[in-house]
């Protein structure tokens, strides 16, 4: 009961975080200490992805859902709980990249208003 408690509480963690690198520069808007965390974060999601790597969470998971009873699942987080969310079937490739073009430019574009923002307090 516990691990798989734990399991679940570990999948709400792992969603938050995959969120969190991808809209997270938001945060900076309002907090300016924020990059510090977000970009560490947003680089090493993107990383695992890039090298299409699992990331440590998940054989900690499937590991609790083992202990627990429950079958672990095959592949990765991203595979078992996010693809079917973010990328619907009949999904192209060539979505797939305008979905990760529109990330890096939303993140951008906060980034910018976040420097603009601080260039504009610091010269009055």
């Amino acid at each position: 009961m516990i691990a798989r408690l734990l399991a679940d509480l570990l999948v709400l963690a792992h969603f938050a975080f995959i969120l969190f690198a991808i809209i997270g520069g938001a945060l900076a808007l309002r907090w300016h200490w924020m990059p510090w965390l977000h970009l560490p974060a947003a680089g090493w999601a993107a990383w695992i992805a890039l090298m299409g790597w699992i990331c440590p969470l998940t054989p900690l998971e499937n590991s609790l859902r083992r202990a627990s009873g429950s079958g672990a699942y095959s592949g990765g987080f991203i595979d078992h709980y996010i693809m079917p969310i973010l990328y619907p079937v009949g999904l192209t490739r060539t979505g797939q990249i305008l979905l990760g073009v529109l990330v890096l430019m939303l993140n951008a574009a906060i980034y910018a208003a976040v420097w603009r923002g601080r260039r504009d307090r610091t010269s009055r």
